[in-house]
């Protein structure tokens, strides 16, 4: 199985991660004096937002799988389980029963000049053996001389299969945005977007791999409807040495619309596990195309495992 203690692993998203805002960039970036183009308009609702409730409900009715039929139960010390500072997720999600927090900040340099912060994190949930609910806020954002609360997300995270010697784990996830952001003050769109993704993760000879394949739908800040895109991420974890590891990571978008081109970028970062339940971690994201809506990204922060929510699965284990 994977070893957690060595690898970093969002959000983000986009700001994982977390810091973990998964289209956030894609906000700010129709905010650059490039764009030449201001957001308007406020919270909009319709088909698409009531789709991503009915969605996160079906999410939560799937069949439950506690105690000793769950792998993933703790049986020992809490052990974390980063998604960050990495845009893409792993396919498994965080032992049974257990709320854990993720948290950074990031450092963003636009094109043009701008400079910009965030202060966010993801909290998860891991409710089933194989669901995992996820809400990732955006607590302070920073865009030249505005500052204000930025979006947040919730969603949950399926997976249906566990990784294998010969098969890797395999989940499905869905998110929504909670426009929260002020439009007025340009750190938001102030429109709900919409993201569904395939997740894989498997461990080859002492390295982990994961892959994300996205849809992205992004509720259109100066008219009715979304624009949509897909975007790609393939990242490894490797251990160094004792407690420090690295990751590397490779992704993109596709075009969004004609002013809003596709990208790819980089990230590369190191993680050190103080101990099982609390991982630190910091890395640069550098973009590897001028269309980028960044042209690099400072992240530092960790992840903790705040508690043990069904603390009865423990001792029952215990006394099988």
């Amino acid at each position: 199985m994977r070893q957690r203690a060595f690898w970093i692993g969002r959000g983000s998203s986009l700001l994982k991660n977390s810091v973990n805002s998964r289209q956030e960039w894609r906000d700010r970036a129709t905010r650059f004096p490039r764009q030449g183009r201001p957001f308007v308009g406020g919270l909009k609702s319709g088909p698409f937002f009531r789709l991503g409730l009915a969605s996160l409900a079906v999410f939560l009715l799937l069949p439950i799988n506690l105690g000793a039929e769950c792998p993933s139960a703790p049986q020992g010390h809490l052990v974390a389980n980063p998604n960050r500072p990495t845009v893409v997720d792993p396919a498994d999600i965080t032992q049974l029963g257990v709320l854990e927090l993720e948290y950074g900040w990031d450092r963003d340099w636009f094109p043009g000049g701008a400079r910009g912060n965030v202060f966010g994190g993801l909290f998860k949930f891991a409710a089933t053996c194989n669901l995992e609910i996820r809400w990732s806020p955006n607590n302070l954002v920073t865009q030249g001389s505005q500052r204000g609360f930025g979006d947040n997300w919730l969603g949950a995270q399926y997976r249906f299969r566990r990784q294998t010697a010969h098969v890797p784990a395999l989940a499905a996830d869905y998110e929504f945005k909670i426009p929260s952001a002020s439009s007025q003050k340009g750190l938001g769109s102030g429109r709900v977007d919409h993201q569904f993704k395939f997740l894989a993760s498997k461990d080859v000879r002492g390295t982990h791999f994961d892959f994300n394949a996205s849809a992205l739908l992004i509720g259109r800040p100066l008219a009715p409807g979304y624009d949509h895109n897909a975007q790609l991420n393939l990242a490894f974890s490797h251990p160094l040495r004792g407690k420090l590891g690295v990751t590397g990571e490779v992704y993109g978008d596709t075009r969004l619309n004609p002013a809003e081109r596709g990208f790819v970028s980089t990230l590369w970062a190191l993680t050190y596990t103080v101990m099982p339940r609390l991982v630190l971690d910091g890395g640069m994201d550098v973009a590897l195309t001028p269309d980028a809506p960044f042209r690099k990204r400072l992240l530092i922060g960790f992840t903790y495992s705040l508690a043990e929510l069904y603390p009865s699965i423990r001792r029952s284990l215990k006394g099988n």
